[in-house]
């Protein structure tokens, strides 16, 4: 009996050393191929390398499961149960707020719910989407909100229009940013929607054309949808500033009709930190010619170092991931990353995170000057 007793004991030691050694398992979901997604997929495995090359966390080392949503939802659910059932600590996704949205089911139900932390998904419906939720950029209100401020304060101007995608990111911004530059005294001409790739907006421009008295266009959609719209108010002679928010993300590439146009972004590359300026040389130096980083993939790379940290304190299994996770910024100090201070609300929401208004020139964003 006590050779069998102490054989057990040393099998049973030899199991748990093996089982330490195991790596952790992490997911990352988004549109990884689309040219929003792709620096986003970069940023996680910069991090997770970087992160092996110092011992891992407890000694293990980070595995990272990658999973393309197409940011299609019906494509995203699918995604979710493939990670759910791989057994990952914790997920890195979605990209999009209408995939996060969708698969936010999966991740919050179940016998084991598996923290999903989104670095870019803004709706304001996010943040009801579950205790397993988790985000790391502000909402469409704060956006909105912002750029409020921006036009009425610092561009000190008082009569604009607003032409908005409607769906879901479109109206999240169309709202605030009403409400708040309403409220600040000034005066909408025209809050039109639109709907597509190549919205219909002629008639719209030509109104404004003939009212003669708009001084700023604010776009509340994505980029493909402000070139389009870029064009045609150029064409028609309106030279009034045009603003968007983080949906207009890459409009610096359009060339020089982009010249002008004010976004707003909770990260932006040009940001004068130690923590931002060591990421963009590790970025450089991993992927020489890729081009500078956008807010996914600085988000992303957070995560991925704000799970190291929660790990390293608590362990990989997953519902003691969602415990810390849901700590940090009040039960445990917040997370000082590279797009700033990371402090979740009861709702998984960082409400504190700042907003920046970017300026396009010469195919650069930059931070505008005023902040």
């Amino acid at each position: 009996m006590r050779k069998l007793l102490v054989g057990s004991l040393l099998l049973g030691a030899l199991s748990a050393c093996t089982a330490s050694r195991e790596p952790i398992r992490i997911g990352l979901a988004g549109s990884l191929s689309d040219p929003v997604g792709v620096p986003m997929k970069r940023a996680a495995e910069l991090a997770v390398e970087e992160i092996n090359a110092k011992g891992g966390i407890r000694g293990r080392q980070l595995e990272l499961i990658q999973r393309d949503d197409y940011a299609d939802a019906d494509s995203a659910v699918f995604v979710a149960t493939d990670l759910y059932e791989a057994g990952v600590s914790a997920v890195i996704g979605h990209l999009f707020s209408s995939t996060t949205i969708a698969a936010s089911p999966v991740y919050n139900g179940g016998d084991e719910p598996v923290a999903a932390i989104s670095p870019s998904s803004s709706s304001p419906e996010i943040s009801g989407a579950g205790d397993y939720t988790f985000r790391i950029c502000p909402s469409d209100l704060a956006h909105g909100a912002a750029l409020a401020q921006w036009v009425h304060d610092t561009l000190g101007l008082r009569r604009g229009a607003v032409f908005y995608l409607n769906d879901q990111y479109g109206r999240g911004v169309r709202q605030t940013f009403v409400r708040d530059f309403v409220r600040r005294g000034g005066e909408l001409v025209a809050i039109d929607p639109y709907l597509g790739d190549n919205p219909e907006v002629g008639p719209y421009l030509d109104r404004l054309s003939k009212n003669g008295r708009v001084q700023f266009l604010v776009v509340a959609g994505n980029r493909g949808e402000a070139e389009v719209i870029l064009r045609q108010a150029r064409t028609r002679g309106l030279q009034m500033p045009v603003l968007g928010g983080d949906g207009l993300e890459g409009i610096e590439e359009a060339g020089a009709i982009a010249d002008g146009v004010y976004l707003s972004s909770a990260y932006l590359p040009s940001l004068d930190t130690p923590a931002n300026r060591a990421f963009l040389q590790a970025y450089r130096k991993k992927f020489p010619g890729a081009g500078l980083p956008n807010q996914p993939a600085a988000a992303t790379y957070d995560a991925v170092y704000l799970l190291r940290d929660v790990m390293a304190r608590v362990g990989s299994k997953r519902e003691d991931v969602r415990q810390a996770l849901a700590q940090v910024g009040t039960g445990t100090p917040a997370f000082k990353g590279v797009t700033g201070t990371i402090a979740f609300d009861m709702r998984g929401d960082v409400p504190n995170q700042a907003v920046y208004i970017g300026m396009v020139r010469d195919g650069t964003v930059s931070l505008a000057s005023g902040q």
